[in-house]
C-alpha cells in the first residue's frame, strides 16, 4: 500500500478552525483514550470498532508482546465486514509510538490504533501531544487502548473507560446473547461534557450513547419522601 501525499495542515489552520467552527472540530480526527477496566476484557474493542467508519479506508492495529500475551491477539475473522485492518506485531511501547506516529502520516488509512500495557513511562505528555497533533494536521483519527494503566497526565482529546455489561437478549433466541452494551464514561473531553453512558450499537454498527448512568443515579425513588 502507497500513501498518497497527505494534505498536512498547519497549527495555524488548525487554530483557525476552532474558531471558526467549534461544533466541526470536536467531531475531527484526533487523539483518544480508551482505559480498559478490566484487562482480559474484550468488550471495549467492540466500543472502540463501533466509531471507526469502514468507507475511510483500512485501520493500522499496532500491539506490544506484553498486550498480545496477556489479552490476546484482534480476531481478523470477526470483524465488521468490510473492515480492512493491517496488523503490526512489535515489542515494546515505544515502538507503538514510532509506528503510529508513521501510520498517522499516511492520509489514505481511515484510523491507527496502537495497544500498549502497563505503565509505559514513554508514554508521557509529550508523546501523546505529539500524536493527537499529528492525528489532526493529517486528518487520521488515532486511538491508543490501555490496559492495566492508570491515567496519567495526557494530552489525548477524549479519554473514556469501557466495560462490557451484560447483553441485550437475542430477539430470535432467548438463549443467546444479543447485542453488546458497554459501560462507557467519558472522564475528559477537549469539547464536551464528560460523562457516564449505556452504551450500544445501531443497526448500522455505529455507537449509540443510550443513557447516561449518573442520570439514572440521580432519579427519585418512588415510594420514598
Amino acid at each position: 500500500m502507497r500513501c498518497a501525499p497527505p494534505p498536512t495542515r498547519t497549527a495555524a489552520d488548525l487554530l483557525s478552525d476552532r474558531a471558526t467552527d467549534p461544533a466541526a472540530t470536536a467531531e475531527a480526527p484526533t487523539l483518544s483514550e480508551v482505559f480498559v477496566e478490566n484487562a482480559s476484557d474484550g468488550g471495549p474493542l467492540g466500543f472502540l470498532l463501533a466509531q471507526i467508519d469502514p468507507a475511510g479506508g483500512p485501520v493500522l492495529w499496532i500491539s506490544d508482546r506484553l498486550s498480545r500475551h496477556e489479552a490476546g491477539r484482534l480476531c481478523i475473522a470477526g470483524l465488521p465486514r468490510p473492515l480492512e485492518v493491517i496488523a503490526v506485531d512489535v515489542n515494546r511501547p515505544l515502538d507503538v509510538l514510532w509506528a503510529m506516529e508513521q501510520g498517522l502520516g499516511c492520509g489514505v488509512l481511515g484510523a491507527v490504533v496502537g495497544e500498549v500495557w502497563g505503565e509505559a513511562p514513554q508514554l508521557d505528555f509529550t508523546a501523546t501531544k505529539r500524536l493527537a497533533l499529528r492525528a489532526e494536521a493529517h486528518g487520521v483519527a488515532a486511538w491508543l487502548i490501555r490496559r492495566a494503566a492508570q491515567p496519567n497526565l495526557s494530552a489525548a482529546r477524549k479519554r473514556w473507560r469501557v466495560a462490557s455489561l451484560a447483553a441485550l437478549p437475542d430477539p430470535d433466541d432467548s438463549r443467546a446473547p444479543g447485542a453488546p452494551l458497554w459501560r462507557a464514561e467519558l472522564f475528559r473531553s477537549r469539547w464536551g461534557a464528560p460523562g457516564d453512558w449505556v452504551a450500544r450499537t445501531t443497526a448500522q454498527g455505529r455507537l449509540h450513547l443510550d443513557h447516561r448512568v449518573e442520570a439514572e443515579a440521580a432519579a427519585p425513588r418512588t415510594g420514598q419522601g
